[in-house]
């Protein structure tokens, strides 16, 4: 399994349409990539948002992060975004819980 992780700054006053707006592109995504396996949006301490999503692969992570933007869900859910601070895969070597449990 591979961990995206992407930092990024929400435009002024767009805290609300990005919330409101996740769970269609989320649901989107995962149709057009199947590979993901969770997304979590998350608030940092100093008011920046880290988008952390799950993938069954890094294959099938570096492959979306190409692709993204051709599923038009996304693509408009990005234009919340005010500043991106860069995106990460890791690898995951150990977890808990086991999937399905």
């Amino acid at each position: 399994m591979t961990i995206e992780l992407a930092r990024f700054k929400v435009a002024e006053g767009a805290v609300a349409q990005l919330v409101a707006e996740r769970p269609a592109m989320v649901e989107a995504m995962r149709r057009r990539f199947p590979g993901c396996l969770a997304a979590y949006l998350t608030r940092e301490d100093d008011g920046g948002w880290l988008d952390i999503v799950l993938w069954r692969s890094r294959a099938e992570a570096e492959e979306a992060a190409r692709l993204i933007d051709t599923v038009p869900e996304c693509a408009a859910w990005f234009r919340h975004i005010a500043e991106s601070a860069g995106l990460r895969h890791v690898e995951v070597v150990d977890h808990w819980p086991e999937p399905g449990q």
